[in-house]
């Protein structure tokens, strides 16, 4: 029990700093929990515990960006606003349509942002926002939506569709952008969060010393972002997604 415990709390440790620069953390916690915990334990425990150790380090990403990182909150709040709607939704979705559907356009998208991302060596090098603030507003509602609802419909690369978006269509630079994307992913992880915990699908017992260890990992890995800057948040991003291009492909080819 204890070598489980420390071994958890290990990978949310590493999970929280994967996702407080540009998401993905679930990679490393999901397959974690999935090992560890015993056999026979229900799924909906598993993403309900998932859940809750990833938004505690989600949202201390967001509070440690807002203090370092000027966040353009006439775009983001929209976003966060819409986002949380929308994952409701797209929670309640699952239930008439199966996810997995999904899966190939997903793994697509990946491919093409990954690679957009690697050919031009500029994106997200400057921060240069270029919409009025109207457009800031009803864009970022849209994109919130959208995502939100992806975000509880499925989920893998949230964190990176929205970097990639608040680079491409708002202007930002690779580290504003991975600040706006915490606060809109906040949003969306917390109607599951409240779902899960409300039909008793949390392993408090893991979940509270992972949530603590994720927490840590999340600080440490925005405070290297903010250090390090633009530069090592894009090769950490494009890192990360061909992390999760690989994951989706591996997932199509067993399927």
């Amino acid at each position: 029990m204890l070598f489980q415990t420390l071994a958890l709390c290990a990978f949310a440790f590493l999970a929280g700093f994967i996702d407080s620069v540009v998401g993905g953390g679930g990679l490393v916690q999901i397959p974690a929990l999935l090992i560890l915990l015993p056999p026979g334990t229900p799924v909906a425990d598993v993403f309900g515990t998932n859940k809750l150790v990833g938004i505690s380090g989600t949202a201390t990403a967001a509070w440690n960006f807002a203090r370092h990182v000027e966040i353009d909150w006439r775009a983001v709040l929209p976003a966060t606003a819409a986002g949380f709607a929308f994952s409701v939704l797209g929670a309640r979705t699952v239930s008439h349509l199966n996810p997995a559907v999904l899966r190939p356009m997903v793994l697509v998208l990946l491919v093409a942002v990954a690679i957009y991302t690697f050919i031009r060596k500029d994106f997200g090098s400057l921060h240069a926002p270029r919409l009025s603030m109207s457009r800031q507003q009803w864009i970022g509602s849209g994109v919130g939506a959208v995502i939100g609802f992806y975000d509880g419909f499925f989920g893998p690369g949230t964190g990176s569709f929205l970097i990639f978006i608040f680079i491409g269509m708002f202007g930002f630079n690779f580290l504003a952008a991975s600040a706006a994307s915490k606060v809109v992913n906040t949003a969306t992880n917390l109607s599951t969060v409240i779902y899960f915990a409300a039909t008793n699908h949390v392993i408090y017992r893991l979940a509270v010393p992972m949530a603590v260890c994720n927490m840590l990992g999340s600080l440490t890995g925005t405070r290297l972002a903010i250090l390090r800057g633009s530069r090592f948040v894009r090769l950490f991003f494009l890192g990360v997604v061909a992390a999760i291009i690989c994951k989706l492909a591996y997932d199509l080819a067993r399927g």
